[in-house]
């Protein structure tokens, strides 16, 4: 069965996600502000589901049609065939958005669409009414400039709801912004990777799950699971798959340390939940005590900001300890995402390489990327690197 799905994406991430379902092997139809909308089955829809790092949510579309008025959005919806994805006793919720368009109220729009979906469904059946017992659907109408799009969430919880994350720090890093950051750097396991600032671990368990090529949704529940839709031959295929993808060869040189103790503490824990305990050292240490070993490694972080650390001295002493780092080791790479727009005058004293607008969470924040040196290569012309004898 083709399938028109849609990948929606953090602002600022709409590239880093499309490279994902390309390189998933999918059709790119569409890519705009915040969704990119490309063709599959229902191997698709699981798969994508399953790998996708960056997204936030797979949607499943169901129509597209101009609606300046209530009875056109009625009629339209009432089109769609509704009875090939809910079953009688199918759960289904509306939700909607509205920008731009004639159509302004939300709740309104909500409303027709229910009752579009109740009306068409109770034909179909022979219902009045549903017991909404069974799986859940959840509809959305999003109307934009007086285009309605009519699509059902396929994820259920958001995609950075990974699973691992049980033990947590105030003001935790999206695990999809922190994927999208190691995508970014263009880090490959290979090399060293190191959060000096790491807190519940995010960026450093993402690196390993990448490095170990696992399936970010290998170890959660999706609410395609409980569809008819989608058999389950295609569900424990594409699992089985993924099982199957993981790789275990070499050692990955990843390296997480942070100041305060209970952060670490729950870093390692996440870590033991993601399966990749064994990758990664934890350790309890300040920026000031951080000594980078090997050529070319780098820094991906997310200094404390805000409510993670009120005292402003205490922020700026921290970006001196960065500054003085990269000095003292030019060929190392830094890459670091903060709201704090004085960050490269602070922190670094240059201009980023590069930097890009991104949110975490409902956060404006920014990402400086600042490259290494070159790293003088070995006899054997690779980069050399010597490993820490912490790991």
């Amino acid at each position: 069965m083709k399938l028109e799905l849609i990948a929606t994406a953090t602002f600022g991430l709409e590239a880093v996600v499309k490279r994902e379902i390309e390189g998933l092997g999918y059709k790119i139809l569409r890519s705009e502000d915040g969704k990119i909308t490309f063709l599959g089955d229902e191997s698709a829809l699981v798969r994508a589901n399953l790998w996708l790092r960056c997204a936030d949510r797979v949607l499943l579309k169901q129509g597209e049609f101009e609606a300046r008025e209530f009875e056109e959005l009625f009629q339209q919806t009432k089109g769609i065939p509704w009875e090939q994805l809910i079953p009688p006793d199918g759960k289904f919720t509306v939700t909607g958005t509205s920008v731009k368009s004639t159509l302004h109220s939300v709740p309104a729009c909500q409303s027709i669409v229910k009752k579009a979906v109740v009306e068409r469904l109770g034909e179909y059946y022979g219902m009045e009414h549903f017991p909404e017992t069974g799986a859940s659907y959840t509809i959305k109408v999003t109307m934009l400039k007086d285009r309605a799009t009519i699509t059902v969430d396929t994820s259920g919880e958001g995609l950075h709801k990974r699973g691992y994350r049980k033990a947590s720090v105030p003001a935790p890093l999206k695990e999809t912004l922190a994927a999208a950051m190691i995508n970014l750097s263009f880090w490959n396991k290979d090399r060293i990777l190191v959060d000096p600032m790491c807190g519940s671990g995010t960026i450093a368990i993402e690196a390993a799950m990448i490095g170990r090529n696992i399936a970010p949704g290998l170890n959660r529940h999706f609410a395609f699971e409980d569809w008819e839709l989608i058999p389950d031959e295609v569900i424990s295929r594409e699992k089985k798959a993924a099982y199957e993808a993981i790789d275990q060869s070499g050692k990955l040189q990843i390296y997480g340390y942070d100041i305060d103790d209970r952060a670490i503490e729950a870093a390692k824990a996440n870590a033991d939940l993601a399966g990749v305990s064994e990758d990664i050292l934890f350790k309890q240490m300040a920026v000031k005590d951080f000594r980078p070993e090997g050529q070319g490694g780098i820094i991906i972080t997310n200094p404390p900001y805000g409510e993670r650390v009120g005292e402003k001295e205490k922020i700026e002493k921290i970006y001196m300890d960065i500054n003085a780092l990269l000095k003292e080791h030019p060929d190392w790479s830094c890459f670091a995402v903060t709201p704090d727009k004085g960050f490269e005058k602070k922190a670094l004293g240059r201009p980023a390489d590069r930097r890009r607008k991104l949110y975490n969470g409902n956060i404006q924040v920014c990402y400086y990327q600042y490259h290494g040196e070159k790293p003088q290569l070995t006899e054997g012309g690779k980069e050399s690197g010597a490993k820490s004898d912490e790991k």
